[in-house]
């Protein structure tokens, strides 16, 4: 069992922020002389189904605060969500229908229970208290914050001074996540960099109805594949939690030498004197880079998909990528047999390898597209359509497809 000194060593691995260290340690202590665990609350507002491992930094700590014995909960922001969070918004965002918000809560559930352990995390919907505040209950709640106050952060401020609009539901977002904390009793709020306005709304308000505050932690943003924006869908530099292990391996093979110690430290519960061990073998060049990056993968993998299923992925990026072999598995497409030959930049998108015809010339210029194993060079290539065939198409490094004509 960790002493509470312990304790907050273990969490602050990965974060940025500890709103307040020597409150968490009182808590702690209270905790292990009371036998109460800490009520850690994280909210979700699940805009887009999807989740990448960029989310998945936060619930990695939420995993460290369950692995000590306390109680995380899983706070699903169906009443907030319909409001829209506007951190980090230039632009008022679009609400969701409850319908929307309620589909997209199932899909984030099931996939944060491959880190999270669903018998010691508690799922709530903050719909079930918001919902009942009412018109009056909002306006009191309202009553307990100012408008200065709220101007106060950096996006509101940004559009108010620009004139901007600012819709006055925006207001009420970080109140009703505030509000959450207090009637979940919150010891501790977890949430990104850029929430930290919103968990501080949390404490004020906390202090307003007379409650012990909430103490702050939060994690840093990860940036994707290309090692220089924010991990993101909408990118394209984004890895899911539920990519087949194979992608998954080969897109974490592909991230910068320099971002892959920022994953192990917040995609691995690696401890630090490890992380920093295999940093000086490589700068030393005792290790190689490439073995440190695949080691990261296989732990990445086997956290979603388990230790057989990594394995095997990292022996079929060897054999692809190494060995200059074609993969075991190829998604194949059958097109329609057509008169004449077909522009191959018009084909990549017909069969969805890109999104234009301009991107396919680029991926051609760039050396980046072979056809049964030979590279194509001319943005103005073509291949004879007319007859029933097969043809292995490789775009980019990782992307096979065999499409076939009938």
């Amino acid at each position: 069992m960790r002493s509470p000194a312990e304790q907050v060593a273990y969490l602050r691995k990965g974060a940025v922020q500890l709103i307040e260290e020597a409150e968490l340690l009182a808590k702690l202590e209270r905790s292990a002389g009371t036998g109460r665990p800490l009520v850690v609350k994280v909210g979700f507002d699940p805009s887009a189904p999807d989740i990448h491992l960029g989310h998945t930094v936060l619930m990695r700590k939420m995993k460290h605060f369950q692995d000590l014995g306390h109680q995380v909960v899983f706070l699903i922001g169906d009443f907030t969500g319909m409001i829209g969070d506007p951190t980090g918004k230039s632009k008022t965002r679009p609400q969701l229908t409850r319908d929307e918000v309620l589909a997209n809560a199932e899909t984030y559930k099931r996939q944060a229970f491959k880190l999270l352990d669903p018998k010691r995390t508690q799922v709530r919907f903050n719909s079930e208290w918001l919902g009942a505040l009412g018109a009056d209950g909002f306006i009191r709640l309202a009553g307990k914050y100012t408008v200065a106050r709220m101007l106060e952060r950096d996006d509101f401020e940004r559009r108010y001074k620009a004139g901007e609009p600012i819709g006055v539901h925006e207001f009420l977002y970080p109140l009703a996540q505030g509000y959450d904390s207090v009637f979940l009793h919150a010891d501790v709020e977890l949430g990104g960099t850029d929430q930290t306005f919103n968990l501080l709304v949390g404490r004020r308000l906390m202090r307003e109805y007379e409650m012990e505050p909430q103490v702050i932690l939060t994690t840093p943003l990860l940036e994707g594949l290309d090692g220089v924006e924010k991990m993101s869908k909408s990118l394209g530099n984004y890895v899911a939690v539920e990519d087949p292990p194979a992608e998954m391996f080969g897109k974490l093979m592909s991230i910068p030498d320099t971002l892959m110690w920022k994953y192990w430290d917040l995609l691995t519960d690696a401890p630090p004197e490890e992380i920093r061990a295999m940093r000086a073998g490589v700068e030393a060049g005792d290790r190689h880079p490439r073995r440190v990056k695949a080691d990261l993968a296989v732990r990445i993998v086997t956290d979603f998909h388990g230790l057989d299923a990594a394995n095997e992925a990292e022996a079929e990026f060897d054999r692809v990528f190494r060995g200059r072999e074609n993969p075991t598995e190829i998604e194949e497409i059958a097109l329609a047999c057509r008169p004449g030959k077909v522009y191959v930049p018009a084909l990549l998108v017909e069969l969805g390898l890109a999104k234009s015809k301009g991107e396919s010339r680029r991926l051609i210029e760039g050396g980046g597209l072979s056809i049964d194993g030979e590279r194509v060079l001319d943005v103005n290539a073509e291949i004879d359509a007319g007859a029933p065939r097969s043809i292995l198409i490789k775009a980019g490094k990782r992307r096979f497809l065999k499409a076939s004509f009938r």
